[in-house]
């Protein structure tokens, strides 16, 4: 696989995106803080590079692209909906995790689950989309670069949140 090179920048990428430090959120000096615009173009870039990825390491016949992208293009906006339940999740525990109650922490952990939940459906949704055009074995090579690139991305971004505090 070619991943590693790209993999990184990416995964840099999702920690500026995805996790500000308490201080970016909490900040009164807007020069400090990560808008919600830079948030949406920083993630618009890591949807890009995930593309990139994606044709870098998927094999496809001409045929199989002009059928591939636009069906990979309507996966990507219902993986965006996913992915904004989880900003707003993160969003909201980086401007509340000093203040935490416990029934608030465990709001978060069930809210939490319950988008990596819903990750995993829209990929099992997917997965019969995804073989109509490309046939099983390349489904299944999209799909295993598509849950790699996920996992660094949640590992990047869960090891830059701070764990709630007992």
């Amino acid at each position: 696989m070619k991943l590693a090179p790209t993999a990184l920048t990416l995964c840099a990428s999702v920690v500026l995106a995805m996790a500000a430090e308490p201080s970016q959120v909490q900040s009164a000096d807007d020069s400090a803080k990560v808008t919600d615009l830079e948030v949406q173009l920083l993630r618009k870039n890591l949807r890009d590079q995930k593309k990139q990825l994606v044709a870098v390491n998927l094999s496809l016949t001409g045929d199989e692209a002009s059928s591939f992208w636009p069906v990979y293009g309507s996966y990507t906006e219902e993986t965006i909906k996913v992915n904004d339940q989880r900003y707003d999740i993160i969003k909201a525990y980086m401007a509340n995790y000093s203040t935490m109650t416990d029934s608030a922490a465990a709001s978060f952990i069930r809210r939490w689950i319950g988008v990596d939940e819903a990750a995993v459906k829209l990929r099992v949704q997917w997965i019969p989309k995804f073989e109509k055009v490309l046939g099983e074995k390349k489904a299944a090579t999209f799909f295993q670069i598509d849950r790699r690139i996920g996992m660094m991305q949640e590992l990047q971004i869960s090891s830059q949140m701070p764990l709630v505090a007992q």
